[in-house]
């Protein structure tokens, strides 16, 4: 009797050890689901700071590919403009150049035809030879006509047309006719330099 008490005893005792030992087993499937909660979370959390980081650079290529495309745009429309102008450019140098050495050689001719006319003076021709030396001033003249109405119908549409005044009836035609014909079809500037020549040959011819 006192052998089945005993036994007794001990399996109350292990019964006893079993529920005491069993709380950290029930306890363990809550903390695990608490814990894959919280996990659960942070990875969201950083999907979402991901999805955000990924709007932002998405957001700042938009912007780099608009002002790249302005960029271009703005390119080749200032290309095209500059490239306009460098060759307007290039082709009024090349005009003002070209007039600029003109301008150069007309008043280099201009100079030589002044000096000579100036040289000339009426009042120490000789009798004998006054019809050679009236022949030879009147085509110093003649020249100087033809060179200066040669420039006029050259710088017509240039920019320095002023500078010669202001012809009245442009180059004059010539045909091989006489200096009295050429003379009014447009020596009127050249009448100051006639009428002084004339009224020393006068005054020669009554001495």
């Amino acid at each position: 009797m006192a052998a089945g008490t005993e036994h007794t005893q001990h399996l109350r005792i292990r019964e006893a050890q079993l529920d005491l030992g069993g709380d950290p087993y029930t306890s363990a499937p809550a903390e695990d689901f608490e814990g894959k909660l919280l996990e659960a979370q942070q990875q969201l959390e950083l999907l979402q700071r991901q999805r955000e980081h990924l709007e932002r650079q998405k957001c700042e290529m938009d912007d780099l590919n608009r002002r790249k495309e302005e960029f271009i745009s703005s390119q080749i429309e200032i290309s095209e403009r500059l490239s306009t102008s460098v060759t307007s450019i290039d082709r009024e140098l090349f005009e003002l150049r070209q007039e600029l050495e003109d301008l150069e050689q007309t008043r280099q001719s201009f100079a030589a035809h002044l000096a000579r006319i100036e040289k000339v003076e009426p009042e120490g021709w000789q009798r004998e030879s006054l019809s050679v030396e009236l022949d030879r001033a009147l085509g110093l003249l003649e020249q100087a006509d033809e060179e200066f109405e040669s420039a006029c119908a050259h710088f017509a549409g240039g920019r320095t047309r002023g500078i010669f005044g202001n012809p009245a009836s442009g180059p004059s035609q010539r045909s091989g006719a006489s200096f009295s014909s050429n003379f009014s079809a447009g020596l009127a500037y050249n009448l100051p330099i006639i009428v002084i020549g004339a009224a020393a040959l006068v005054v020669f011819l009554l001495k």
